[in-house]
């Protein structure tokens, strides 16, 4: 379950008219602190942001579906994330969520750092500048 804050921002995103993968970097970001902070791993910054995007989904995010080349089984459980908005929220099983849990406290922790890292002086100096010209806007 995404934190109060989380969604509270995203719901923000939503109201200031912002695109739907705008609303779910928030749940990503959340992710990716967790990762930081040691709640548990990643095996790679990939698997991070689609553990973000899936939250996202089924807080009810109105994401579209994964690219084309994404295995069929991804596809599938987006679908399945989205359908489960629309469901409403129940709490998942408890021997559900402990499996859960287990299994990303078992993977690495390197996978957040290594979001930053990839992106390069260039990229981190532009999403830097977009950042600072936001916050001038708003």
């Amino acid at each position: 379950m995404p934190e109060k804050q989380t969604l509270k921002r995203a719901r923000e995103a939503k109201r200031r008219g912002k695109r739907p993968t705008s609303q779910a970097g928030e749940f990503v970001r959340e992710e990716m602190h967790h990762i930081r902070a040691g709640k548990h791993g990643a095996r790679s910054t990939k698997q991070a942001i689609a553990i973000g995007l899936s939250k996202a989904r089924r807080a009810g995010v109105k994401l579209g579906p994964p690219p084309k080349g994404t295995k069929a089984k991804t596809r599938q459980s987006a679908a399945y994330a989205s359908r489960a908005a629309r469901r409403g929220h129940r709490k998942p099983s408890r021997t559900r969520s402990r499996a859960i849990v287990r299994a990303l406290k078992r993977e690495p922790r390197g996978a957040a750092h290594e979001a930053v890292a990839t992106k390069g002086p260039a990229v981190r100096r532009a999403a830097a500048r977009k950042a600072a010209a936001t916050r001038r806007a708003a």
